[in-house]
């Protein structure tokens, strides 16, 4: 049977699911729980494999959301309004600006004699670039924003094609790296943030910069950087030529005014993006002001006609459901219940550490399936409580496994800035899937145990 026949027989079967579910609702839960659970299956399985574009399960989901009124549509749609969305459209723009002025072709051109000495080397270093970048930049859109038209630019200099190995490892690599070790980092990403404030506001544990970077970055930071450059060096096998380093693009052929302007404003838009903990303004208005700043008539980098071409209105409309999905997740009820139903079938008993500990990981890794990685902390965090009373952990414990689960994407709509970056890198998003897949695999078979072993070693469990 062929994959195309699977992906039929699955959609068929989830379809099936989908109108029993609502044809017959659960008796112990309103109606609108068996509904909402029914477009969130039909929607997470278009997502998970592939069948039709994901902007189109989105403007699915949003249209059974809204002609069976499973929520208000201001909650429905409220992700055109976050800053996720403000931040991805603005990446964008700056993306576009950085390789139109020839910026990433003369960033790329300066790096290349430093990575190009093999192909292994190469994509250790642009990991390594974008794991450092993240304890600098509290935004992994951003990362990818910078990182991504650089290493294309160094794709296209050393003759790798659109489509070839050498391209999609570059892409698969930066992609991932911009967003995964850096969920070990408390303020570079946005689920950490949730995590650290709810946890904050529910529970009154706060949680310091030093001791969340020691908990989590040795394993999910730096083994993870090292597994994701050997599986993409396997997966995407390639050789440089130092002969098609000759065809490089001419640099000397684009605007070096505009390059300088451009390199300026990158310079205080990553200073602002540094600082937010200080002045207080969120990444993506900075990302937006700068935004605007290159589409002005004759200072900007881009014409304003170009702003269509500059942004992919499909991944703004595929972010949005995600996030609209995540709410309704919550608003539903699924959410709690999802919780309830893995804390009750995986195995959580006082004094079972190895078991609870794997436990409590797999139910934050599996909610995310659901809920989107940044609805893992929205979801689990109430549950905390009840979590540590079942396991005996300690409360902070039980918080702190959050960050294994939804730092581990079994699939890429998990995670909105890996989509971004695939975009942005103009390569197919199951490319990607070709990592993730395996790479939470490795996760859950050695990683988790290799952090019960770490926790172990530093006293947060016994």
């Amino acid at each position: 049977m062929g994959k195309l026949s699977i992906k039929k027989w699955l959609i068929f079967s989830a379809m099936l699911v989908a109108i029993l579910l609502a044809m017959f609702p659960l008796k112990q839960h309103p109606a609108l729980f068996s509904y909402s659970a029914s477009v969130v299956l039909i929607t997470l399985l278009f997502w998970s494999t592939g069948f039709i574009p994901p902007f189109m399960a989105g403007l699915i989901f949003f249209a059974l959301a809204t002609i069976f009124k499973l929520i208000d549509p201001s909650a429905l749609f409220s992700g055109f309004g976050s800053a996720a969305v403000w931040l991805i459209i603005s990446g964008f723009v700056i993306g576009s600006a950085i390789s139109e002025s020839g910026l990433s072709r003369r960033l790329a051109a300066l790096i290349a004699p430093a990575l190009t000495m093999s192909y292994p080397r190469m994509i250790a270093g642009l990991v390594i670039s974008a794991m450092l970048l993240g304890f600098v930049m509290p935004s992994s859109v951003g990362r990818a924003v910078v990182m991504l038209p650089i290493g294309m630019a160094l794709a296209e200099q050393l003759g790798f094609s659109r489509g070839s190995n050498g391209r999609i490892g570059i892409a698969t690599a930066l992609a991932l790296a911009c967003n995964m070790p850096s969920l070990a980092v408390l303020p570079a990403n946005i689920p950490n943030m949730i995590l650290a404030g709810a946890s904050e506001n529910l529970f009154n544990v706060h949680f310091g910069y030093a001791e969340y970077l020691f908990l989590h970055f040795p394993i999910l930071g730096l083994l993870k950087s090292a597994i994701i450059v050997a599986l993409v060096v396997y997966l995407f096998p390639a050789k440089i030529d130092k002969t098609q380093m000759a065809a490089a693009t001419d640099i000397e052929a684009y605007d070096v005014v505009k390059q300088v302007k451009l390199g300026v404003l990158l310079i205080i838009t990553l200073l602002f993006w540094i600082t937010d903990s200080w002045h207080g303004i969120n990444p993506a208005w900075v990302g937006l002001t700068t935004a605007i700043i290159l589409l002005l008539p004759k200072w900007g980098i881009i014409e304003p006609k170009r702003f269509n071409q500059s942004v992919d209105f499909s991944t703004v409309i595929f972010v949005a459901a995600a996030l609209g999905l995540g709410v309704l997740v919550n608003q539903s009820g699924l959410g709690s219940e999802l919780g309830q139903v893995f804390s009750q079938y995986l195995p959580l008993s006082q004094g079972a550490s190895f078991l609870n500990f794997m436990s409590l990981s797999l139910i934050s890794t599996l909610t995310g399936l659901v809920a989107t990685v940044p609805g893992v902390p929205t979801v689990l965090t109430p549950m905390a409580a009840d979590l540590a009373n079942a396991t005996g952990f300690s409360l902070p414990a039980v918080l702190m496994t959050q960050v294994i689960g939804f730092s581990t994407v079994i699939f890429p709509y998990q995670a909105p800035p890996l989509i971004l970056a695939m975009q942005l890198s103009q390569e197919s998003l199951a490319h990607l899937l070709k990592v993730t897949l395996p790479l939470a695999l490795i996760t859950l078979l050695v990683l988790m145990p290799l952090d019960y072993l770490w926790w172990q070693l530093l006293g947060w469990i016994s």
